[in-house]
């Protein structure tokens, strides 16, 4: 990783999250989501607004070869048809071959026999990263039975030793979110302190924050940027909107359509203003 550009400071970590920004509004990536059927509007639409060509390919035969030319993929597992488990499994190995780097968003796994097994074996085929709240963080390691649906039971601080130990095994960058996220890749850590709790009332809030991080991580595929830059860069820009939306919201509903605009206005100087970051080693 020595040819990648790895931010040894908080500050260099904003700025090099509000160039990435900049950069993939020049060159929007194109970022092939397989998710759930509850938030592919809100997530295309996410993405829209943040600077993001989506393309929701989750067809079996197809979804392989579109992975090859995507920028970044993201599979999420919040309703795992027949269909989609066979097209995530063909996308994840068509970004294997190609070197597309892709996100596992395992949504609600824990007690639920059919997704935590499809999320421990897309685990084991080493994902660029994984974006999951505590509990299902935890509950991909190993270590609880996971929370309740899509609702976290457990703190994010409950989830670091599960995080690191994730990255460790699987080399991917893990983010963990919460009140304060919690970012790593095994070596260092960032804990990120923006966001709103709206975004917790707003179906896909967290689903949508997984599509981001793909396309963070396809624009830094083009710019030699690592990949716990790209993911913090995309946690960053997400949660910077949600407070700039939440503060002119009146409730969930005007907040979600907030986010859009948010997103859509939010600017590289607004993130090296705004962001609020704790970093540093192990």
């Amino acid at each position: 990783m020595s040819d990648l550009l790895r931010p040894d400071s908080t500050t260099d970590l904003a700025g090099s999250a509000a160039a990435l920004l900049g950069m993939m509004r020049e060159t929007p990536p194109l970022t092939h989501c397989i998710t759930n059927a509850v938030v592919a509007g809100f997530t295309a639409n996410v993405l829209l607004a943040v600077g993001a060509a989506p393309a929701m390919v989750d067809i079996v035969g197809e979804a392989g070869s579109f992975a090859g030319v995507a920028s970044g993929v993201l599979i999420n597992l919040g309703t795992p048809t027949p269909e989609q488990r066979s097209a995530s499994i063909e996308a994840v190995t068509g970004a294997a071959e190609s070197g597309t780097p892709w996100v596992l968003d395992p949504v609600a796994i824990g007690a639920v026999p059919v997704r935590t097994a499809l999320a421990h074996e897309l685990a084991a085929r080493r994902p660029t990263a994984i974006r999951g709240n505590a509990s299902e963080i935890l509950a991909l390691a190993g270590h609880s039975a996971g929370g309740r649906g899509v609702d976290a039971t457990d703190s994010t601080d409950a989830a670091a030793d599960a995080a690191l130990a994730l990255a460790h095994e699987y080399g991917s960058v893990v983010a963990v979110s919460g009140p304060i996220d919690f970012v790593t890749d095994g070596e260092r850590v960032l804990r990120l302190a923006n966001g709103h709790e709206l975004l917790t009332r707003v179906t896909g809030g967290g689903c949508a924050l997984g599509a981001v991080m793909a396309a963070f991580l396809g624009a830094a595929r083009a710019t030699a940027h690592d990949a716990l830059t790209a993911v913090a860069a995309a946690n960053l820009v997400y949660t910077i909107a949600a407070e700039r939306a939440a503060a002119v919201a009146a409730g969930p509903g005007s907040f979600a359509v907030g986010l859009l605009d948010a997103l859509a206005a939010v600017g590289p100087e607004d993130v090296i203003a705004e962001a609020r970051v704790e970093g540093g080693a192990r």
